[in-house]
């Protein structure tokens, strides 16, 4: 497959991607790495998280009055020892068991949140929430569904405004102990750069629309599709 054409489809996703993240709090993750896993692996985690910062700064300033502060303490609290932990898991697997561990983990994800009830988020859940995140970020790029699970029947702005925050200061931490180990290289680099243009689009129409969609569906798309992405990746290639 060509340069271009493997371009035009990150794009696409990206700004697909960009679009749910910010109209109903989770997807961009879901969508981009299971497409980055099957057709670039080599930019995972890295490029995803790269991707990740601008979009999430934006949803995080733009609902930041619903930001839950308390909840966003705790789960810092557990990301930092889960990144250290999601960091050795990316040194000692191959390219294949990594996206294993990313397609079994969105799988897992999708699951639970479809089927978990209904909680109020506590100081504990926050901690535990954070540690898993730490390491499947670090790891795969994917540290959206533990925390979409979480915040899931909260209000939707503070679910999105949340996220977006806990997202932002996990991101910085990961890719600053990733460069530390050696792990942030120019290609990936090169390629978060490329996929800003769709990543913008897709969050500036997040802006217009979110008021507007029926956020129920919406979600159910993005679990649907993470679902079938995830299977395809644990598909040993």
């Amino acid at each position: 497959m060509s340069e271009l054409v493997v371009y035009a489809v990150l794009a696409a996703a990206t700004g697909i991607a960009a679009f749910m993240q910010g109209a109903i709090g989770i997807g961009f993750a879901l969508i981009v790495a299971p497409v980055m896993g099957f057709l670039r692996p080599d930019l995972l985690p890295v490029a995803l998280l790269v991707l990740m910062l601008p979009l999430n700064l934006y949803v995080a300033l733009r609902e930041r009055e619903a930001i839950d502060w308390r909840g966003t303490a705790w789960i810092g609290v557990g990301r930092l020892p889960g990144t250290f932990l999601g960091l050795w898991i990316l040194v000692i697997m191959s390219t294949n068991g990594l996206n294993q561990l990313i397609g079994a983990s969105t799988v897992l994800a999708v699951l639970a949140a479809l089927f978990a009830p209904v909680f109020r988020p506590k100081a504990g859940a926050c901690a535990s929430v954070g540690l898993i995140t730490g390491v499947t970020e670090t790891a795969t790029g994917v540290g959206g569904p533990p925390l979409a699970l979480l915040y899931q029947h909260r209000p939707g702005p503070e679910l999105r405004s949340t996220i977006a925050c806990c997202f932002l200061i996990g991101e910085l931490v990961s890719l600053v102990i990733l460069a530390a180990a050696g792990k942030v290289g120019e290609e990936q680099l090169r390629w978060a750069l490329y996929l800003l243009p769709p990543l913008l689009v897709g969050s500036v129409a997040s802006r217009v629309m979110h008021h507007r969609l029926d956020a129920r569906r919406l979600r159910q798309g993005v679990l649907l599709f993470a679902l079938v992405s995830g299977v395809v990746l644990m598909v040993p290639r």
